[in-house]
């Protein structure tokens, strides 16, 4: 359930009343050039490195070629490395846009070792999130699960008698079941992220809630926010099938990170779990996914593998403009438009174009796999 849903206003958010042409323009990824590497083909022979190669490489672009020798020339390709030939000979530049941090993939973590480090306290009350959290990102979330905010909601989730994996949201009216309550984890690995669309509070009915923003399970009534974006998809796609069914795993598992702010909520009580923590928490899940989203896509072999290079974030209505605000517009495409829900749709999230606009940008960045295959839901309940 989304509070847009709810709350009916003739006044355009702010998100809204800030649409225009220019609100979902898509932004070339920034490359900083902190290190640069140049390995000559066919040798498998790396020359030195460092600022002494820079100077030589400068020079060696200033300086006129000798007579009788080709002059090199530079092309970049698509991860960021630019070749050159002289002589025949083939030399490949990387200029990486490498932060201070290691590769998500070189990230050690043992969940045992980890566990070994937990007070009695704290092993019983993140047990949860130990044997559900998706490891590639608990990896990257173990020191944020242990900080005063993150211990204190997970003390009022205890007395509310989310404790287990095997623990009821039927017998307990929290939604969804605790095993689901990271369910976006596991179905999509940090490094594997090409979209987020953000929600705000999962939705609060029986059978509803399953861990992914919008998405229901099948069999569940397909809820009006979710027809719209439907509706949407069907407008920039016009072969796209409209599913019988509300359940956006499919997506999920092609890289769309689907994620409300909130991530529980009490039965029949929209946003009742907001203000204890979720949002401190799923804000640094997305500087996390700021920092390695699109880690694991197509680096075309360059140093820039294993690091976040730029994802999409799609944001619809004020709410989820706010969780995005500040980051790299430059780095990221961030799509913002009023939101789905069916006392807004009309004010701006129809015609958006964000499922064509957010591929576009990904195949230009990251090539015909990076794409989004959002038509690719089973048609039937089944």
């Amino acid at each position: 359930m989304y509070l847009e849903d709810l709350v009916s206003s003739s006044t355009p958010s702010a998100s809204q009343s800030a649409e225009g042409p220019d609100a979902s323009q898509s932004s070339q990824s920034s490359v900083k050039s902190d290190s640069t590497k140049t390995v000559k083909a066919g040798t498998g022979t790396t020359a030195t490195t460092g600022s002494n190669k820079r100077q030589r490489t400068l020079v060696d672009m200033l300086t006129p070629a000798p007579a009788g020798q080709t002059s090199k020339k530079l092309k970049l390709d698509k991860g960021g490395a630019s070749s050159s030939t002289t002589n025949g000979a083939t030399t490949t530049s990387v200029t990486s846009a490498v932060s201070s941090s290691s590769a998500l993939n070189s990230i050690p973590f043992s969940l045992s070792a980890y566990q070994e480090t937990l007070s009695e306290r704290e092993r019983e009350l993140l047990s949860l999130e130990c044997e559900t959290m998706g490891k590639s990102w608990l990896k990257v979330l173990k020191d944020e699960v242990r900080k005063p905010y993150f211990i204190k909601l997970k003390e009022f989730l205890w007395n509310q008698g989310v404790k287990g994996a095997t623990d009821s949201a039927a017998s307990l009216k929290i939604y969804p079941a605790p095993k689901n309550i990271y369910s976006w984890s596991n179905l999509t690995p940090l490094g594997r992220v090409k979209v987020v669309i953000i929600g705000q509070d999962p939705y609060h009915g029986p059978g509803q809630a399953h861990g992914l923003c919008f998405s229901v399970p099948k069999g569940i009534a397909i809820p009006p926010s979710l027809r719209n974006i439907y509706a949407e998809i069907k407008a920039e796609y016009p072969d796209f099938e409209v599913p019988k069914h509300g359940n956006l795993t499919s997506w999920a598992e092609n890289g769309v990170l689907l994620l409300n702010a909130c991530l529980t909520v009490k039965a029949s009580e929209a946003a009742s779990h907001s203000n204890k923590g979720w949002e401190e928490f799923t804000d640094k899940v997305i500087d996390v996914v700021d920092k390695y989203g699109g880690a694991n896509l197509s680096a075309n072999g360059s140093a820039l593998a294993g690091r976040g290079r730029g994802i999409v974030f799609l944001a619809w209505g004020a709410f989820a403009a706010k969780r995005v605000a500040k980051l790299d517009k430059k780095k990221h495409l961030i799509l913002t438009s009023a939101h789905p829900s069916p006392l807004s749709a009309n004010r701006g999230f129809f015609g958006n174009g964000h499922f064509k606009k957010a591929n576009e940008w990904l195949e230009t960045k990251y090539g015909a796999d990076g794409r989004v295959d959002w038509c690719s839901l089973p048609v039937n309940h089944q």
